[in-house]
Formats: structure tokens, C-alpha cells, sequence
């Protein structure tokens, strides 16, 4: 082999070298860092407070492409003050084993810290519809499945009635969702009836202001029906919940369209509050039901979370 042709050889081997890096290079740009798997929230929000923008297990890989069996991508919407890690970090897991393209975020906060969605809902909202279009954008889906806790339960429903969110998303499963308010037993009630108290907690966490029982944001937000056609809802609450205060004002009224579970009627022995939820077994069994009703299955009643890797 001539001195000319060897140079010409190394030339190209390192010309297909450098595209095959660049390749690799961009599909890992694609797939964002996560985190571990967790066995209940209050591990996960340790582990957050040092990577507070860490991605839960299984999300946010957006070379993901919908199944046939599953086509609709998962976006996974936080409570109140939660990070997408902190409330997920072992349901999002279980979603994306079964076969699901999940994704998760932060909205409704600083960006960068450890406190989420506690600013205006209307915003936050806003930022879901733009999150949840990069998503249908980059899986190719014509509708997207919604899972929220809490806050992120109901707030997505701002989303459908007022920016759009009717003819792009097709299922909302809420667990603990906050859609009738919350009075924390009469505590948040009467504080919001002291003058000064809610100015002074509006600047810490606007939305917990508005998810005060009888709030003018909730007023609107249910005025003229709480749900629409062509979606299905599926509200999943516990009995003991102790933020969404009295527990049944998470749940809508009844329709074709709308289906509210006690998880106690799952499994009478489940006494998980309200901040436990997304991490119970019996809840994360009866979400995947959720999502695909036609291979539902009665979640055994099991209280300690199963090992997920």
C-alpha cells in the first residue's frame, strides 16, 4: 500500500470515526440524566435536595418511539412544592418497564431548586401545554396520558379548558388530585380568612392559594362543568389523605367519561396518606389500569413497594 493511498485510508477511518462519535455523542444528549429508583418520597426527596433537577428512573428519553400497544406518551405531573424526582422517582419506573415513553418536569418554580409548582397554576399549566408539545413533537403521538398528584392532578384541567389541552390529551388519571380545593381540615380555610395571611402566603406558594377551598381560581377553574368529552378521567384517592382535606373533594362528578376509586375499596388494609401515594402499590397497579383498561388487572393488595430495577 502506497504512502498516498495509507493517508487517504487514515483519513477516512478517522472521518467515519468522528461521525460515529458525534452520532453517539447526540443520541446520549437525547436521553437526560436520571435518577435512581426509590422506595417511598421521603428517600427520594433526600436524594433530590443535592440533584434537585435530576430526571425520575425511565423518563425523559426523547428518541423514545410509542408502541403500537402503548401510543400515547406519559407526562407525569407534580404536587404541589414537588419536584419531578421527589414525587416519582419509582412510579415513573414501573410506567416506562411497562412499556410506556415517559416524560417528567419542573414548572411552577425557580429553576434549578428543590421547590416546584408553587407558582400561579395558570403558568404552570402553560409550561406543561409547552412541555407536553415538545413531547408530541418529538414521539411523532397525536395525544398524550397525563398522571398527576395533587396539584398536578387537577391543574391539568386548566390546561384542557383553556389552552388546548381538549383535543391533545386523551386520558387524566389523578391521584390525591386537589379538584374541589382543600381546607387542611379547617386550617387553610380560616387562614385565608385572616387579613394579611394570604398576601403573605402567596409570595412563598401562590398555588397553595388557589387550591384553598372556595379559591376564585377553583371557582372558575369548575364553573360550567369539570370535565369534557372525549377524555377519560380516572381519580384515584385515599381515604386517609391529610393535604386534600375532606378527602372526597378530590373526586368529580359522575360521568361516562369519569371513573373515582377509593383505594380503600382496592384494598381495605392501604392506609397511605396523601403525600405516600404515587409510591403505593395498589395505587401505581390501579394507574396502569388506568392507562390501559383493556388489560387491567385488580392490583394485589400488597403495602410494602415491590423492587423495581
Amino acid at each position: 500500500m502506497g504512502l498516498r493511498t495509507r493517508s487517504r485510508l487514515v483519513a477516512g477511518l478517522a472521518v467515519a470515526a468522528a461521525l460515529v462519535l458525534g452520532a453517539t455523542t447526540a443520541q446520549a444528549a437525547e436521553r437526560e440524566p436520571t435518577g435512581p429508583v426509590q422506595p417511598n418520597i421521603l428517600t427520594a426527596a433526600v436524594y433530590s435536595l443535592g440533584a434537585p433537577t435530576i430526571a425520575p428512573p425511565g423518563t425523559n428519553d426523547w428518541n423514545c418511539k410509542p408502541s403500537a400497544v402503548h401510543p400515547n406518551p406519559v407526562l407525569l405531573s407534580n404536587g404541589t412544592t414537588a419536584n419531578a424526582y421527589e414525587n416519582w422517582a419509582n412510579l415513573s419506573r414501573k410506567l416506562a418497564n411497562a412499556g410506556y415513553c415517559v416524560f417528567a418536569g419542573n414548572f411552577g418554580g425557580t429553576p434549578g431548586t428543590f421547590l416546584q409548582t408553587v407558582g400561579p397554576i395558570a403558568d404552570t399549566a402553560k409550561a406543561l401545554a409547552a412541555f407536553g408539545d415538545k413531547i408530541l413533537n418529538a414521539t411523532g403521538a397525536q395525544k398524550l396520558d397525563v398522571v398527576g398528584h395533587s396539584q398536578g392532578g387537577m391543574n391539568i384541567r386548566y390546561w384542557i379548558k383553556y389552552l388546548g389541552g381538549a383535543g391533545k390529551i386523551s386520558r387524566l388519571v389523578g391521584l390525591s388530585p386537589s379538584n374541589h380545593g382543600t381546607d387542611l381540615f379547617g386550617l387553610l380555610s380560616t387562614l385565608e380568612m385572616i387579613p394579611g395571611v394570604p398576601a403573605v402566603l402567596g409570595t412563598v406558594c401562590q398555588s397553595c392559594n388557589e387550591q384553598a377551598v372556595g379559591s376564585a381560581f377553583l371557582t372558575d377553574l369548575n364553573a360550567g362543568g369539570e370535565t369534557v368529552e372525549g377524555i377519560q378521567y380516572t381519580v384515584i384517592q385515599t381515604r386517609y389523605d391529610d393535604v386534600v382535606t375532606p378527602y372526597t373533594s378530590a373526586f368529580l362528578p359522575a360521568k361516562p367519561n369519569v371513573k373515582n376509586i377509593l383505594l380503600q375499596n382496592v384494598c381495605g388494609l392501604d392506609f397511605t396518606d396523601h403525600l405516600g401515594i404515587t409510591y403505593d402499590p395498589v395505587a401505581q397497579g390501579l394507574v396502569l389500569n388506568a392507562l390501559d383498561p383493556a388489560h387491567a388487572k385488580t392490583p394485589p393488595c400488597v403495602l410494602v413497594p415491590p423492587v423495581i430495577s
